[in-house]
């Protein structure tokens, strides 16, 4: 034991911990900007299950419509 105290991470993948929402929208958000650090690119990975980025995708690509349509009826009008 190295007596740190801090707990060994899980070796199974469907153990770990589920990220919070707004890990997930972080992530979503920098991958549509195209720009994102190598080190919290890794961090995603070991954190975000796949479901989670398709989820947070959808939503995310859902908002971006919904301004848009929102930007173009306030000018049109």
């Amino acid at each position: 034991m190295s007596g740190d105290g801090a707990a060994p991470p899980p070796s199974d993948p469907t153990t770990r911990p589920a990220p919070s929402f707004l890990t997930v929208m972080r992530a979503v958000f920098w991958s549509f900007l195209g720009i994102r650090r190598a080190r919290d690119y890794q961090a995603d990975i070991a954190r975000i299950r796949p479901i989670h980025v398709f989820a947070g995708g959808l939503l995310g690509a859902a908002l971006f419509i919904g301004a848009l349509l929102c930007f173009v009826f306030f000018v049109v009008l």
